[in-house]
């Protein structure tokens, strides 16, 4: 604990733990105790404090008491003092000056919404030719994981208990020994933390993964994600080179803070990109280009499905452009919107019900492949909309409402959305059936289909 107003016991301080971490590298906590003796802005004021506390941190302004000791120690006279202050009031002036000489910002849309990401061309790879093997998703990821670290050396992995002990659902066991405790690091429980840190990276060069343990536990790092990430690129032209994996869903009785598909958060906000696979194909592909895309994107990887499905997927290394949706089904009934733990819950009533439909996975929300929903409303004229997310504010209300406005002509009936229960999501397994979207979905289509 040091002076925070005494310039050089600041400076000798902070240079001599500086010059000892670097030799022995190890966190260091300074307290500087200060105090703010203006307003948190001009405009705000000080009247809320007492006058004597302003009054006696006033005498330990630190720049007053610098000048003070550089005149005792005849570094500079009292003159010398006042020129200095002069300069720096001409300088100001003259920046604010040329400020005010801009010309006016000429709003352009096209510009505007350019900017909201960082350009990346994106190449397809050709996987028709490729040899596959079949993989369950969680060895999908895994495999994707492990080839992104092979190419791109300057990716690190950082995560609560991911490095020898392989995270929470061992998705990076074995890749400390591959690749080092540099590139696979443990970090305390503190998402924000984490999530800053991997910013950081970015801004030094870096790729990062971030895992997130459960996606529920994101909401720690909300602010780092919404308003650093998101928006960096916009505001400063900066890297936010982050992949945050977020393993989600419910089916596995986990209850309501180890449960959540929390997608709807995000995808308000500009400046972030949106994966949630479906399957293990899609997991691997969607992986590595969210690892090769310079920009921040929220990977969302279902739990239940980790050790539930499997496909073939290529042994290459194999990448699947955003915003283009997969039509994993087609009919001529009505069409199924849908993504995630959906894309199974869809094909499997579709049978049941030996109904004729498209089933329409969206892989990606942001960006989202609009041209294909266009396809399929403009095909069979009956749309649902399903996610296991909660009713209200989810996407299943923006994509009605998209249809609504620009491809309402095609409708046959109204749009209608099937997702879980707008409570919080039980432990018990009966209660838990019942709240998923998977519960109403068939009565939803009947109606849907009788309209």
């Amino acid at each position: 604990t040091i002076d925070g107003n005494n310039i050089l016991e600041v400076y000798n301080t902070i240079q001599s733990i500086a010059h000892d971490i670097r030799n022995n590298p190890r966190p260091f906590l300074v307290e500087c105790m200060t105090f703010r003796i203006r307003g948190h802005e001009e405009a705000s004021g000080v009247k809320y404090v007492p006058k004597e506390l302003i009054e006696s941190w006033t005498e330990k302004d630190p720049i007053k008491n610098y000048e003070d000791w550089l005149l005792e120690e005849n570094l500079i006279s009292k003159n010398g003092i006042d020129e200095v202050h002069i300069q720096l009031k001409n300088h100001i002036q003259e920046q604010v000056e040329k400020v005010f000489d801009w010309p006016e910002v000429v709003p352009n849309i096209e510009l505007e919404l350019k900017d909201v990401y960082k350009s990346y061309e994106f190449k397809e790879d050709e996987t028709k030719n490729f040899s596959t093997h079949k993989l369950r998703f969680i060895d999908a990821i895994k495999e994707g994981l492990d080839q992104a670290m092979s190419h791109h050396d300057n990716l690190v992995l950082i995560g609560q208990d991911i490095a020898d002990y392989g995270g929470v659902f061992k998705i990076t066991e074995g890749f400390v020994k591959k690749y080092g405790k540099q590139r696979v690091r443990n970090t305390p429980i503190c998402e924000s933390g984490i999530i800053g840190v991997g910013l950081g990276l970015s801004l030094e060069g870096y790729k990062s993964m971030v895992e997130m343990q459960f996606a529920d536990f994101v909401s720690c790092g909300f602010t780092q994600i919404v308003n650093n990430l998101a928006k960096l690129h916009y505001r400063w032209n900066e890297n936010a080179d982050v992949v945050i994996r977020l393993p989600c869903g419910g089916g596995t009785q986990g209850g309501p803070f180890h449960s959540q598909t929390n997608e709807s958060w995000f995808a308000h906000v500009p400046g972030l990109k949106i994966a949630f696979p479906s399957n293990a194909y899609d997991a691997k592909g969607l992986l590595l280009t969210a690892i090769d895309d310079p920009n921040p994107v929220l990977y969302f990887e279902h739990k239940a499905l980790y050790r539930s499905i499997e496909s073939e997927v290529p042994e290459a290394y194999y990448r699947i452009p955003f915003g283009q949706a997969n039509l994993v089904h087609t009919g001529n009934d009505c069409s199924i919107i849908t993504y995630g733990y959906g894309v199974i819950w869809a094909q499997e009533i579709i049978q049941k019900l030996q109904i004729s439909a498209d089933i329409l996975d969206l892989r990606t929300l942001a960006p989202i492949d609009y041209k294909s929903i266009d396809s399929t409303v403009q095909k069979t004229h009956r749309i649902i909309i399903l996610h296991e997310d909660t009713l209200f504010g989810g996407i299943g209300g923006e994509l009605s409402a998209y249809i609504n406005e620009f491809l309402f002509e095609y409708l046959d009936a109204p749009v209608m959305r099937c997702a879980s229960l707008d409570t919080p999501i039980p432990f018990t397994k009966n209660l838990e059936d019942q709240f998923l979207a998977k519960s109403t979905l068939e009565e939803k289509l009947k109606k849907l289909l009788h309209y």
